[in-house]
């Protein structure tokens, strides 16, 4: 019997489950086939005091937790691309010639990127691929360099002029994450009773909640999750010294949940015709060979 397969490309250890921890547990439980690719170490992360020294390094401890999530979601692969994490934008970090914003900004680099992706799309050929919208979710640079890279490598995986070492093969569809307008814009609400600035937010007040609200994109497919909450709390969990569980984490367990019960995702290929939602399943209409 043929099975689905599922690739996602984000940048970060802790991205694959605190974006889409619900939606990966889902598809795993039902028998698809779920690959990631994690293109940086995340060893620029912030680590809490009472972990330091847990691990010889950042890096090091951020990969463990990556696998430890990876056991838990049940991932068929994990690829790791092993570049160094990017600062935010204007980052002096992210003249580092290892870091991956800076590989994302040489034309030659970036090509050598692009085709890393192609040569994951074309070995394990996934029928849908998944990345993060055009603001990296939180405007992040490594976020917005997978992003594009991914973008570019689902264009020209099927092109046969462009030869790497697997054969040419074009997955039937591609998605942006989608992220949860009511649940972002609950979250905003309550920080600002609290008196809180969203242009300066996160442990190192250098997100712009503000901005994230003004780059949401249009959801077309919206998958139920509801049953795999407990995975997802699971899986976020493993990502301790990142907080285990984003800026949601602030929120109780039972209103997150109450909140996010399906998670949304922007169409980009094929094309949509127009902007609601139309799917529940990103593998509708997917000829599974």
């Amino acid at each position: 019997m043929a099975t689905y397969r599922l690739l996602i490309a984000y940048a970060h250890p802790d991205d694959e489950s605190f974006g889409n921890g619900g939606l990966i547990a889902k598809y795993v439980a039902e028998g698809v086939e779920v690959y990631y690719i994690c293109a940086t170490d995340g060893d620029r992360g912030t680590i809490p005091d009472d972990m330091q020294g847990l691990y010889p390094s950042v890096r090091e401890l951020r990969l463990a937790e990556l696998a430890c999530a990876a056991r838990v979601l049940g991932f068929k692969r994990v690829f790791t691309f092993h570049y160094k994490d990017s600062g935010m934008m204007g980052s002096v970090t992210n003249q580092d010639p290892d870091c991956l914003w800076y590989h994302s900004q040489q034309p030659d680099l970036y090509e050598k990127l692009v085709l890393r992706v192609v040569d994951v799309i074309r070995e394990i050929k996934p029928h849908v691929v998944l990345t993060f919208n055009k603001y990296g979710g939180y405007g992040h640079p490594d976020h917005i360099a997978i992003h594009r890279a991914t973008t570019e490598a689902f264009m020209r995986a099927g092109d046969p002029t462009l030869e790497t070492a697997c054969p040419p093969y074009q997955p039937q569809k591609l998605y942006y994450a989608a992220l949860p307008a009511r649940f972002l814009k609950f979250v905003a609400f309550t920080l600002r009773l609290r008196g809180m600035d969203l242009r300066h937010m996160g442990r190192n007040k250098d997100i712009d909640y503000q901005a994230v609200l003004d780059h949401l994109e249009p959801a077309h497919a919206l998958v139920d999750v509801h049953a795999y909450l407990d995975k997802w709390h699971e899986a976020n969990a493993c990502h301790k010294s990142q907080g285990g569980g984003g800026m949601s984490s602030q929120v109780p367990k039972w209103l997150r949940d109450l909140l996010v019960r399906s998670q949304g995702f922007t169409r980009v290929y094929p094309k949509p015709t127009h902007n609601r939602v139309d799917e529940r399943d990103l593998f509708a209409g997917v000829v599974c060979e």
